[in-house]
């Protein structure tokens, strides 16, 4: 989804998810499985096999949902989602990360299994990802916590790293554009209707697909984020499966200040991540991010993978991800703050 600021700016802000276009059901890459699971590697089974813990934080009076797969006596990194996610976007990649880091991935309102809200802005989704933090005992630990974040999730954290860098080790954002100002970023946002309701979880699931469109060749991992956005349902407008998400969020929404001065606002490391095919990513958001930033920060572009970083090519992210927190483990800030 992209949305146009109150200032006249424009952020990409895109659902992660195809579920919020309600208007126009179409099979997506789940539906010739015909509601089997599709076979999956190794890695991925052993992975989403590992034990978390599943606990939730009050802000402002909604449950925040939460998964920790390690212990708070680790530094902390936390892992933030995109629109329309959820934590559960995070359970292949967080185990790889839990030998060294308290590791904890969130939900914001509105999304997945957390509370929804009467209204939603970039503060209170700030302020969710620093309770999340405060529960887990991240900012107890000698080390401060690092945070990493997805899409809509790192325009969060790009807040986060203004507002409370001072707390933070560091940010890590993934494929969130902050564009120039005269870039044409295309479609106006639509408005969405109520979720749709599905007879039967096989239907729910042959009409997931991902915004922006984009091929994925991990069929496993899309099938297992689709299950867990989706939940069963009997109320007044039907029986059935719907997903999770608030279909409202977008009309009761304000986004404050706009991206670019709270990126140069920064106070505390930066890295930022892209997919290399990332059609909302091209080289001249990266040139205007970096110029923001001085060009003294970390750039990686992950080879073959689109918007969906994490879903195209998870081992790839995984490694560099490692290779960036190894790296700041050691080293001396870069850039002052």
């Amino acid at each position: 989804m992209l949305v146009r600021q109150r200032n006249g700016t424009e952020s990409s802000v895109k659902p992660d998810s195809e579920q919020a276009e309600q208007e126009r059901p179409r099979e997506g890459p789940l539906a010739k499985f015909a509601g089997a699971v599709p076979p999956a590697p190794e890695w991925f089974t052993n992975a989403v096999a590992s034990g978390y813990e599943t606990r939730f934080v009050r802000v402002n009076g909604a449950r925040i949902h939460y998964q920790s797969w390690s212990s708070s006596k680790k530094p902390g990194l936390l892992l933030v989602h995109g629109n329309g996610a959820h934590a559960h976007w995070w359970d292949f990649i967080a185990p790889y990360f839990a030998k060294s880091f308290n590791v904890v991935a969130m939900t914001f309102s509105g999304m997945g299994e957390s509370d929804w809200r009467d209204t939603y802005d970039m503060d209170t989704f700030c302020e969710e990802q620093i309770a999340v933090c405060e529960a887990t005992g991240m900012f107890d630990h000698e080390v401060k916590p690092t945070i990493v974040a997805h899409s809509f999730g790192g325009f969060v954290t790009i807040l986060t790293g203004a507002r409370y860098g001072h707390r933070l080790a560091g940010t890590v954002i993934v494929d969130s554009p902050v564009n120039p100002p005269d870039r044409d970023i295309g479609r106006r946002p639509r408005t969405i209707r109520g979720n749709r309701i599905y007879p039967d979880l096989n239907t729910a699931l042959s009409r997931f697909r991902l915004a922006p469109p984009q091929p994925c060749e991990n069929d496993y991992v899309l099938d297992y984020i689709a299950r867990w956005s989706l939940k069963q349902v009997d109320n007044e407008r039907g029986k059935g499966w719907c997903w999770r998400f608030d279909p409202d969020i977008w009309q009761r929404f304000d986004f404050g200040r706009p991206g670019s001065e709270l990126l140069k606002a920064t106070a505390c490391r930066i890295a930022l991540f892209r997919g290399e095919d990332s059609e909302i990513f091209p080289d001249e958001v990266k040139d205007y991010m970096q110029q923001l930033l001085d060009r003294n920060v970390p750039f990686v572009s992950i080879p073959h993978a689109h918007h969906h970083v994490m879903l195209d090519q998870p081992l790839a992210f995984i490694a560099a991800l490692r290779t960036l927190l190894e790296d700041w483990d050691h080293s001396a800030p870069n850039r002052q703050t």
